[in-house]
């Protein structure tokens, strides 16, 4: 049952970070699916912000997230990450900035 116009519903955050390689594309098409979802069920709204972390941000400035990423990401309901690494990137310098027990 949708609810009525002059019911609200509720509207969640979601923080997007396609990051890199096949990311973009799976993120983009994670976002067009659930915004779908939220017009056909009209029981909730979705607002998305992308953040552009990803190994060409780090190659730019030598970080993949700033150094408030932690308390920018706590202000959303969910996130939506694609992948992570990039030709030319070691591994496990990709990896270990993701690793939310280091932010």
């Amino acid at each position: 049952m949708s609810p009525s116009a002059l019911e609200a519903v509720p509207t969640y955050k979601i923080a997007s970070i396609p990051a890199d390689g096949i990311g973009p594309e799976v993120i983009e098409a994670g976002i067009i699916v659930l915004k779908k979802l939220a017009s056909t069920l009209k029981t909730f709204d979705l607002q998305f912000e992308n953040f552009d972390w990803s190994s060409d941000r780090y190659k730019k400035t030598g970080k993949y997230l700033p150094d408030d990423a932690l308390k920018i990401l706590k202000q959303f309901d969910a996130i939506l990450f694609g992948a992570v690494g990039a030709p030319g990137m070691a591994r496990d310098t990709s990896l270990q900035i993701y690793d939310t027990d280091k932010l």
